[in-house]
């Protein structure tokens, strides 16, 4: 009974498992007739010419043809086969003049470090820049290292060596590393000082450590930001620019308080003078009106010996009275007077005929 039990439920479990890959059998079927009918309408819009096979395994290889690639494959993709940034240099017409060529290889640098251009291409492209003058130099010197059997020129440092050589003499390069020693910040501020000293580094092309650097940037500081400087921590020749900026804008912060301090202190002097000037104005318009005051209440006091009046003197009395009686006093002292001096000119008269 127990072995006829056994078979029972082997043959029931076999069954089960029959089943259950029939059911997969429909699934896998059905999903390869969905893939087959989305492959057709791919086909039918986009005008394909693949063909379309029957069996799951050979659809599956065919499938990521529809599909859209993921991210990190099309990023892959763009690492491997970088697009190439199209650069347009600056002409360069090849005249005989040093400040220009300066300008133009300092551009020509700043792009090439923009857009990442390879060693290989920098050389063609600074050479398509070229322009009349500079055209017909190029020409000459390759054919000339060609028939030498030098080696063409193929990087941009050599490049660059060649052009220098051409353009700037070995005096203007003297010329150079002079400013550059003897170059001080004086009235300029710190970046415009570090971008002069930039300038006529790169000019002199010279080539030095970075410690160098930092000490002949700090002995061309001006004394005041120099000794705060070299009192602060610095790293490298970045911070020390920075540094240096800082200690410049606290130092004109406070040269500007102290000018408005200053300026305060006049204005109030200036002020205090005005004060006293209109002081001392006032106190002489009182003054003379008191004064004035003064002499109008004692000239109403003086009385006049002809009329008896007040405010006046008998010699200035225009009373017509004391006109007439003063002029009939006159008369009579000037008759009295001339009858006095005929009295006495007859008296001397007697007196000499008595002799």
């Amino acid at each position: 009974m127990s072995s006829h039990h056994s078979n029972e439920s082997e043959g029931e479990s076999i069954k089960s498992l029959l089943k259950q890959l029939a059911s997969q059998s429909l699934s896998y079927r059905q999903m390869v007739k969905e893939k087959d009918e989305y492959n057709k309408s791919k086909k039918s819009s986009h005008a394909s010419s693949s063909r379309v096979d029957n069996s799951f395994g050979k659809q599956s290889l065919r499938i990521n043809e529809y599909y859209k690639p993921s991210l990190r494959k099309a990023r892959k993709e763009r690492k491997e086969n970088p697009k190439e940034v199209r650069v347009e240099l600056p002409h360069f017409h090849g005249k005989e003049d040093v400040e220009t060529y300066l300008d133009w290889e300092m551009k020509v640098e700043q792009l090439f470090a923009c857009n990442r251009v390879s060693e290989e291409k920098k050389v063609p492209l600074a050479t398509l820049s070229f322009q009349s003058n500079a055209v017909y130099w190029w020409t000459a010197l390759k054919t000339k290292r060609h028939l030498h059997k030098d080696p063409p020129i193929t990087y941009w440092n050599d490049l660059r060596g060649a052009l220098r050589c051409r353009h700037i003499p070995s005096h203007d390069n003297r010329k150079f590393m002079d400013k550059v020693q003897r170059l001080h910040q004086r009235n300029l501020s710190v970046e415009e000082y570090w971008q002069k000293m930039v300038l006529y580094i790169k000019r002199a092309w010279i080539n030095e450590e970075n410690h160098t650097t930092i000490s002949r940037f700090l002995s061309g500081l001006k004394l005041e930001i120099r000794n705060k400087v070299e009192l602060l921590p610095y790293r490298n020749l970045n911070d020390l620019i920075q540094l240096s900026i800082k200690v410049e804008k606290q130092i004109l912060r406070k040269q500007s308080s102290q000018k408005q301090s200053s300026y305060s202190v006049f204005y109030d002097k200036d002020e205090f003078q005005r004060g006293k000037e209109h002081i001392e104005e006032t106190s002489l318009k009182l003054f003379q009106n008191l004064s004035e005051h003064i002499s109008h209440t004692q000239a109403r006091e003086i009385q006049c010996l002809e009329c008896l009046g007040k405010g006046h003197l008998a010699s200035h009395c225009s009373n017509e009275r004391s006109m007439i009686l003063r002029n009939k006093y006159e008369n009579s002292i000037q008759e009295k007077e001339t009858s006095e001096s005929e009295e006495n000119d007859k008296k001397k008269e007697r007196n000499r005929k008595a002799k």
